[in-house]
């Protein structure tokens, strides 16, 4: 099992900046890609950002250049860095954990971006 604890949502007007995080706990081990995907109201949940153990990094067309994902292996917790929000950029954050016989999501992490 993995647990996984996203903090950092918040609100922000268009143009600034925050920055989530999520902290793995349990199996960690396991964890093959950890993501960060976002669902905004009457939408379907949508992948922003992910990244491997290899550290390939995967991102959405919609926030690529404002957006970074990282990770610290040392403290078991990735990162999303957003930049240049935009109204369109909120939603309810998840982080995500991929293993090889299934996945884990966090509770979510409201953003919310005021024009």
């Amino acid at each position: 099992q993995v647990q996984l604890v996203e903090s950092g949502g918040g609100s922000v007007q268009a143009g600034g900046s925050l920055r989530l995080s999520c902290a793995a706990s349990g199996n960690i081990f396991s964890i093959n890609v950890l993501g960060w995907y976002r669902q905004a109201p009457g939408k379907q949940r949508e992948l922003v950002a992910s990244i491997t153990n290899g550290e390939r990094r995967n991102y959405a067309d919609s926030v690529k250049g404002r957006f970074t994902i990282s990770r610290d292996n040392a403290k078991n917790t990735v990162y999303l860095q957003m930049n240049s929000l935009k109204p369109e950029d909120t939603a309810v954050y998840y982080c995500n954990g991929k293993f090889p016989i299934g996945e884990s999501w966090g509770q979510g992490t409201q953003v919310t971006v005021s024009s």
